[in-house]
């Protein structure tokens, strides 16, 4: 997977307006969850670009970056959890799932729906 790193809040609003065109996908990571760390792995061996084709996948760590997944909460009226994906589409998160709950063909269905 080729991550695009979700560093700042202003990034948010480039999301939004790049989610007008095609959907957008941000996976939230805890470095020190093993859960988190085991969603993230099974999402990466998944994932096939092909299947995807002109999908940006944003990966934000929650530590570093807690700030930013304040501002998605508040953005995307989504709750916190950790890990969590989120779908983003014309500006608003359509699909969401956290632990291991984030499964890559639910995840490919939702982006095409």
């Amino acid at each position: 997977m080729e991550w695009q790193e979700l560093k700042e809040e202003q990034q948010l609003d480039q999301i939004k307006d790049l989610s007008t065109g095609e959907p957008v996908v941000i996976f939230k990571h805890s470095t020190r969850c093993s859960i988190s760390s085991t969603a993230l792995n099974q999402l990466q061996r998944s994932w096939k670009p092909e299947e995807v084709k002109g999908i940006k996948p944003y990966y934000l760590d929650l530590l570093s970056f807690r700030n930013i997944s304040d501002k998605i909460e508040d953005e995307f009226n989504v709750r916190h959890e950790s890990p969590q994906l989120l779908i983003i589409k014309n500006g608003s998160c359509v699909y969401h799932a956290s632990h291991l709950g984030i499964n890559y063909e639910e995840i490919k269905k939702q982006l095409f729906a």
